[in-house]
């Protein structure tokens, strides 16, 4: 991971007559600013930057328009001054002419006292040239940025003013723009205007489609929407009450802002128990934005090799931290089948993932699922990766009563007439989703005859059901034994 660059850092560089610059962008005209804003602190005999592309060349100087034309006339000056080139980048991999004028003027670097910033989308140079470059990135605006922006635009902005009433309407937005750039806050703001009547909600909903579009076309990661019914969830007391006691401590207002952010959770269990359902209940409780990543995405090889797009993927996340990365069925992804093929991608991918969840410094709350967690290698599941691993079994008597009350009551059918317990005896064995499709199946039932469901509906669409404790028995055991001692069970012991 490379590091960011600050225009403190970038102000030492120049004045201490560094060669060259790499700077990976992803908004030129936010660099080129940074670049400018860094030069107006003042540094002696240093002219005024000056910007070549390969479409204008430098602006007034004919014949720049050729990378190498542009490149010679750069270094051919005999002022000491910063030259940023935006284009150059589509050009050095194949032209050993630029390369070897490149490695001439660094090889010789005391006699030219100029700075070459080279602004381009990735961190891949030429093996020539990286030893001599030096590589920064410079991401998406983070929290402290996008406040002052935010509140800079709201003193010229009477629109703003009026939906940014306190601090809490102005942490909503910027905790809604994060991830994103200045130009999206623009676009948010033009949108609302559109409307008769603007609202903050407005603003942080057209951020927030944003966001969506941008995940939607990078096709690695998607945002998943977290309505308030995603925290309903049925029985899995310990997990909830892990949670609670962190709102207790930290706030729920203090980790929607990041600060105090756990590093994650790995919930294993078996299918259908609800992994997913409280993963979003998480993001939902927290007030943070849950982004999904599907480990068969990165190894798809659509978006370049599974190391790449993992590092896109984890640099996606800080940028639209804080938020919940919800890894689903990661086994299918990082397994000790994988580790143990020498020099294998999924080696390289298991190595990369572990650093970054140890080192990781953005308020990323990683929530990963597995539903064959004997899969996954000892060095993921070792305490400092995630803070907990909790084992979600299916549910009792007590906490199938409760998700029969949850999914009756999405029918708007109150749970008087209905037998509780008898329900919840007569499905045992069955997991959350089961008795959702239960209990969907009875309302089928009762609409196709015009009439409101009974309970003779619910026990006729019980016994048509074969749960999955039945029909893979053998395997349910296999992950019980595994998981007892060895993970935290997400259920209430009965």
């Amino acid at each position: 991971m490379q590091e960011r660059i600050t225009a403190t850092h970038l102000l030492r560089l120049i004045a201490a007559g560094t060669p060259l610059i790499y700077l990976a962008t992803d908004n030129e005209a936010r660099t080129e600013a940074l670049i400018a804003r860094t030069m107006e602190r003042g540094l002696k005999n240093v002219s005024a930057p000056q910007t070549w592309s390969c479409t204008t060349g430098f602006a007034n100087v004919e014949g720049t328009i050729e990378p190498l034309a542009g490149l010679h006339w750069a270094l051919d000056q005999k002022y000491r001054g910063v030259f940023i080139f935006k284009d150059l980048h589509w050009f050095w991999h194949d032209s050993p002419f630029l390369q070897r004028t490149l490695s001439d003027f660094l090889g010789q670097r005391q006699t030219h006292q100029k700075t070459l910033i080279v602004l381009g989308p990735s961190t891949a140079l030429p093996s020539v040239l990286q030893r001599h470059a030096q590589v920064f990135e410079h991401p998406l605006p983070d929290r402290i940025e996008l406040r002052a922006y935010i509140e800079n635009r709201c003193q010229r902005d009477p629109l703003l003013q009026q939906m940014l009433t306190c601090e809490d309407d102005l942490t909503r937005l910027i905790t809604a723009a994060q991830g994103l750039d200045f130009c999206n806050i623009e676009n948010a703001l033009r949108l609302g205007r559109v409307g008769k009547s603007a609202s903050l909600a407005d603003l942080t909903d057209a951020l927030f489609l944003d966001k969506k579009q941008l995940l939607r076309k990078s096709g690695i990661m998607e945002i998943v929407d977290t309505p308030e019914a995603s925290t309903l969830v049925g029985g899995m007391e310990n997990l909830k009450q892990w949670l609670a006691k962190r709102e207790k401590v930290f706030g729920c207002d203090t980790l929607a802002e990041g600060r105090n952010l756990p590093k994650g959770v790995l919930i294993m269990g078996i299918s259908g128990c609800g992994k997913s359902l409280f993963v979003k209940a998480i993001a939902a409780r927290w007030r943070l934005p849950l982004v999904r990543l599907d480990m068969a995405t990165i190894y798809g090889g659509t978006f370049g090799t599974p190391e790449s797009s993992l590092r896109q993927a984890c640099r996606t996340a800080e940028s639209l931290s804080p938020c919940v990365l919800w890894i689903d069925e990661i086994e299918a992804g990082i397994s000790t089948q994988g580790f143990k093929s020498d020099g294998g991608p999924a080696s390289r991918v298991l190595g990369y993932f572990l650093t970054w969840m140890q080192e990781k410094q953005h308020p990323v709350f990683v929530a990963a699922t597995a539903n064959a967690i004997e899969m996954l290698p000892a060095e993921i599941l070792r305490k400092g990766r995630f803070d907990e691993v909790f084992y979600v079994a299916l549910p009792s008597v007590e906490e199938r009563e409760e998700i029969f009350r949850i999914h009756l009551d999405k029918y708007d059918l109150p749970a008087e007439p209905f037998s509780m317990s008898m329900l919840a005896h007569s499905a045992k064995g069955f997991s959350g989703a089961e008795i959702e499709q239960t209990v969907a199946s009875a309302s089928f039932e009762a609409m196709a005859t015009e009439r409101t469901m009974r309970q003779q509906d619910l026990m006729e669409a019980i016994g048509r059901t074969v749960p999955l404790s039945v029909t893979m028995a053998e395997q349910i055991k296999k992950i019980e034994a595994w998981a007892f001692k060895r993970a935290v069970a997400a259920n209430k012991t009965p």
